[in-house]
């Protein structure tokens, strides 16, 4: 059978590789409510399947009027605390609290081991996500529990396209006024053709602003050849996994608050981590868990590569790192 070369076959096998190889289930864009920017479906088939008496009590499927009042108060809630929030710490409704993500278990804890498996990670193609013009779609939406959490555009160099064009029509096309790409709606949006990633974590229009996703190769910029495959394949392969995106909304994705020092107002930054940022960590903790403690490094950043959060993070995560005997590693 030949290769299909074009965008739509480059799609496919990223949605085939999350299906069958990381067991996402596959949405249509007929599940997306756009009205509040949701895969309708997934949100109350997690809230039925494990938390049925809280819907009960809360009458949120008693009809389309109480239905309503729900999603008000979830998009309220996404629009100000933002979905990383959500995710991590729930949300209050009414007289009780939904969680909306379950964590990955400790070892020693088989009842959040059951709850964890119960997260719905989902994704759809072709997204049709406007309100206004029902021919915008998007390439690819990943959803958790229904909440929209990473979009994707695509591009195939062997179609003279690559993550440039595709940066190109985030900044012109992609509005940050539809809901889907607003501001703390999503966590991460990629750019991305068969030799490069990059991210954004926030969109404005030409003002927005892209980081390299990339792996690196000979000490500098791009991916390594990939024996295997297409180089960016890390991405759905091993970024989307379920276990390590978990692993970045606990512990890695956040907004920030700013202060400018002058005249005191606030602004907030999105913060996703980048490849090599991910991969630093990483290697240290499991070099710790595995060495204890003592160990010297020397851990190379560039100027402007997020050194700052590299420490922070590790140093997060460090306290709560625990050896083979399950104690803790560090004091």
């Amino acid at each position: 059978m030949p290769s299909n070369t074009r965008e739509n076959g480059f799609e496919t096998l990223i949605v085939n590789s999350l299906v069958d190889e990381a067991h996402y289930e596959q949405g249509v864009t007929t599940e997306y409510n756009k009205d509040y920017a949701v895969d309708e479906s997934r949100l109350f088939c997690f809230l039925q399947d494990t938390q049925l008496d809280k819907l009960a009590e809360l009458r949120i499927l008693e009809s389309g009027l109480e239905k309503d009042r729900f999603f008000k108060q979830l998009d309220k809630k996404l629009k100000s605390d933002g979905v990383i929030e959500l995710l991590r710490k729930g949300m209050r409704y009414k007289h009780l609290k939904l969680d909306l993500f379950y964590v990955r278990p400790s070892a020693e804890n088989p009842e959040a081991a059951a709850l964890y498996e119960k997260n719905i990670f989902s994704v759809t193609r072709q997204l049709q996500y406007s309100k206004f013009n029902p021919r915008l779609a998007l390439d690819v939406c990943i959803f958790l529990n229904g909440l929209p959490i990473i979009t994707m555009e695509l591009k195939n160099q062997l179609t003279k396209q690559n993550y440039k064009d595709a940066i190109k029509q985030y900044k012109d096309d992609r509005s940050p006024a539809e809901l889907l790409f607003a501001f703390k709606r999503c966590i991460v949006h990629f750019a991305v053709d068969d030799s490069e990633v990059w991210m954004c974590t926030e969109l404005k229009g030409d003002k927005s602003w892209f980081l390299p996703f990339n792996m690196g190769f000979h000490d500098g910029a791009g991916n390594p050849p990939n024996p295997n495959g297409i180089k960016t394949d890390y991405l759905w392969k091993h970024i989307l996994r379920k276990d390590t995106l978990s692993n970045i909304i606990e512990n890695y994705a956040q907004v920030i608050e700013e202060v400018d020092e002058d005249t005191g107002a606030k602004t907030y930054k999105q913060v996703f981590p980048r490849y090599h940022q991910l991969s630093v960590v990483t290697s240290l903790l499991a070099d710790a868990k595995h060495d204890g403690v003592g160990g010297r490094y020397l851990i190379q950043h560039s100027a402007g590569s997020g050194k700052s959060n590299s420490i922070a993070w590790l140093a997060h995560q460090l306290v709560t790192l625990k050896g083979p005997d399950g104690k803790e590693i560090f004091d």
